[in-house]
């Protein structure tokens, strides 16, 4: 696919029926005809918004993202009233049938969690909202874990059950234990292949999430995630070519720390983290201790 109207032509199509159910109902913008996509342009994003009895929801694609944001009260309905409900990545020249049918299966089962007969009435983010690319490379918030990991999902789909239900067992996102127990599994499986389309879709997310990333995001790039490689030379050489520059060298310290013997300690801690506690959140070191 490379057309993005067209793309959003087919979300919208498979949208249909879970819309109907909820009780909302397309909006057509002044020009356009029942049976065209209802969709209307404003500040570099596509808009295609739906109304119903007291309650809103709309798609907002921007920035190579897809968002559904949703509102419910009684009056008018504002744009200040819309929270962010679901989120996912959709580039046009990369997105595919499978990334399609994801972001209507995920837009679906949130509309019916959301406006259902049996949802709240008042309309909240049913996930922590992620950093967005605008306000990170501002400099005004820098990304977070929750970040990475929600974007990370919409790369792979198939773990993004996985994340929401680390989020509601523990009333917030904790990031060693997905990435430990879920997804390095399938970052190990994406680098041992090394194909090149999927390589330089998984490190262009991983470069700018280090770059403009908190201190423990960087850690859990470095140390959580990429370190899991057991300083391989030849998974590390997989990663050379698509790694930046400032990623790479902490990448080949961190796996010739961890898998050396003073590094011993810290990587039994990293395999077998702590039992959650609540207000008791422990620390990652290993990065200061190189100096990083």
């Amino acid at each position: 696919m490379a057309d993005i109207y067209e793309i959003l032509g087919s979300i919208y199509d498979g949208l249909s029926a879970a819309a109907g159910e909820c009780g909302l109902t397309p909006v057509y913008p002044e020009g356009k005809a029942k049976g065209e996509l209802p969709f209307k342009e404003d500040s570099g994003r596509i808009i295609i918004e739906y109304q119903g009895e007291n309650k809103a929801a709309r798609i907002e694609h921007f920035n190579n993202r897809i968002a559904l944001m949703g509102a419910a009260k009684e009056g008018e309905i504002l744009p200040s009233d819309y929270s962010q409900l679901a989120l996912s990545l959709l580039e046009a020249e990369t997105a595919n049938e499978k990334d399609v049918k994801f972001i209507v299966n995920d837009f679906s089962d949130t509309l019916a969690e959301t406006f259902g007969s049996s949802a709240k009435k008042q309309v909240k983010s049913k996930l922590p909202t992620p950093v967005s690319k605008a306000a990170a490379k501002s400099g005004a918030v820098s990304y977070d874990p929750n970040t990475l990991a929600n974007r990370f999902t919409t790369i792979y789909p198939q773990l993004r059950d996985e994340y929401k239900a680390n989020i509601e067992k523990y009333g917030q996102f904790l990031p060693e234990d997905f990435f430990v127990n879920h997804g390095n599994a399938v970052l190990l499986d994406t680098i041992k292949r090394n194909n090149p389309v999927e390589m330089k879709k998984l490190f262009k997310l991983l470069n700018e999430i280090y770059e403009d990333g908190t201190n423990e995001t960087q850690s859990l790039i470095c140390v959580t995630m990429l370190g899991s490689l057991e300083n391989d030379q030849e998974l590390l050489a997989n990663c050379v070519d698509y790694m930046s520059n400032d990623l790479t060298s902490p990448v080949i310290n961190v796996n010739k720390y961890l898998w050396s013997r003073d590094g011993k300690g810290s990587r039994m801690k990293l395999e077998n983290p702590p039992v959650y506690k609540p207000k008791k959140k422990k620390k990652n070191n290993i990065m200061s201790k190189l100096g990083m």
